[in-house]
């Protein structure tokens, strides 16, 4: 994609758009210094201020050394807060990054918040995230753990803190419901194979993506660091769950946020410039490059920093017009930016791709952030009238996840979409615990809103 043939000319590092991007634009998109005013401005806000702590190996040895060993620890229910006593065996790292470390463990005995009755092996699967804790702050994620509650949201079964080797050193441990898969590997195993993967199941997972945001949006909380590496995937079931909030924040209109937030190759263009008022729509550019990435195999706009990301964003987008500029980022409205024509969405990805699907990527890759579709919007698309035509089977021969069990509160963000979100063969399941689509009496979205203590 970075080589590609654009208007008849290949651009690349070397081309005189990277050159002036490289040159003109101010110091702030440096990625190093990027990262720098990013790192110092965490540190004064307090519920991210942990995120950035040094980075230690919190393996407890003494586990690892004999995977058998039951650790048994006092826990607190991850939506109650009740305390009781959890035991947890067969620990292995699973994962490490600059937010610590992620075991994977068997409950010995199952979280009391679930029933005992019909659990099974797979069910007391758990992954525990274990993170440094700065005592004098809260830990925002834990607090939004707590509170989400969704079919396509990652589950909190319970938390608990635990001592390391140094004095006074803490850690959270957050005891999530363990998924085996990532939607990167699914989509790194289709690469490998020099496949795509199938149109089926990128519908299945971009709409299970969708509406875990059309929740979190609706309560208030934007996730900020949407990618593939963070949508987890049973393949078997084809049930996909967003997690890791460790980035995630109740965004209130008129306070500012950082902008150095998101994955490389996943964010958007407001975030490049610099932006700090953004919206839930950045959540939204995030959806359409997974989308993209799973349609192609590769990611769209890859990049080392923000410059590169710039110059792979104008070379499929064009140059963003001076109003767009404006609704990212009104500071840059006076730079001159080299003219540079959009190329076709339908150039981008491969012959036969079928054109709603392009027509979908087009409506979420938008310069400007209120232009993006919405995702309850995105539900809405054409694009996925397949899913709910029913009699669907995936590529394993099972019957497709739940996909329409709407809740009250979701169908209150927009019920003017009703009629689009809940198929006809819905409708029954949907009154069964009594939601009537025909009188649906919405809940004002305010009272939908979270706050964090």
């Amino acid at each position: 994609m970075s080589n590609a043939p654009l208007n008849g000319v290949k651009l690349n590092r070397r081309y005189p758009l990277f050159v002036w991007l490289a040159t003109s634009l101010p110091p702030r998109f440096s990625y190093a210094q990027d990262a720098f005013v990013a790192l110092y401005s965490l540190s004064s806000d307090p519920c991210c201020a942990c995120r950035f702590l040094p980075i230690v190996y919190i393996c407890n040895s003494q586990t690892l050394d004999d995977p058998n060993k039951v650790i048994k620890v006092l826990a607190s229910d991850g939506k109650t807060g009740d305390q009781r006593e959890i035991a947890y065996t067969n620990c292995k790292v699973i994962g490490n990054g600059s937010f610590g470390v992620v075991f994977q463990a068997k409950l010995v005995s199952p979280p009391a918040s679930e029933s005992t009755e019909g659990s099974s092996k797979e069910s007391d699967e758990v992954a525990i995230k274990k993170v440094l804790q700065d005592k004098r702050f809260k830990n925002r994620e834990l607090q939004i753990m707590r509170i989400v509650k969704h079919p396509n949201v990652v589950d909190l079964k319970a938390f608990f803190y635990s001592n390391g080797d140094k004095k006074d050193e803490v850690f959270l441990n957050l005891v999530l419901e363990y998924v085996p898969e990532t939607v990167y590997r699914a989509s790194r195993h289709y690469a490998k194979l020099k496949q795509t993967m199938p149109m089926l199941l990128i519908k299945l997972y971009m709409y299970q993506l969708l509406r875990s945001l059309a929740y979190i949006h609706s309560i208030g909380i934007c996730h900020r660091d949407i990618k593939p590496q963070n949508l987890l995937l049973d393949p078997s079931t084809g049930i996909l769950k967003l997690c890791d909030f460790g980035s995630a924040k109740i965004l209130i209109a008129g306070e500012p946020n950082v902008s150095y937030i998101c994955s490389r190759y996943y964010r958007a263009p407001e975030l490049i410039f610099g932006a700090t008022n953004y919206t839930t729509n950045i959540d939204i550019w995030s959806t359409g490059c997974v989308m993209a990435e799973l349609m192609q195999g590769q990611p769209l706009f890859p990049g080392e920093s923000g410059i590169d990301q710039l110059v792979e964003i104008i070379k499929v987008l064009g140059t963003p017009s001076r109003e767009q500029i404006k609704t990212m980022n009104p500071n840059y409205m006076e730079h001159k930016f080299p003219q540079i024509r959009p190329h076709p969405f339908s150039k981008v990805f491969r012959p036969r791709t079928p054109p709603d699907a392009i027509d979908l990527i087009s409506r979420l890759l938008e310069y400007t952030p209120s232009a993006r579709l919405t995702a309850v919007e995105a539900l809405c698309h054409p694009f996925f009238d397949e899913l709910r035509a029913g009699e669907i089977r995936m590529p394993n021969g099972r019957e497709v996840p739940p996909l329409f069990d709407w809740t009250k509160e979701e169908l209150s963000i927009r019920p003017d979409l009703i009629s689009r979100l809940v198929p006809q063969h819905a409708e029954a399941e949907l009154l069964s615990r009594g939601i009537d689509v025909h009188n649906f009496q919405p809940i004002p979205l305010e009272s939908l809103k979270v706050t964090l203590d």
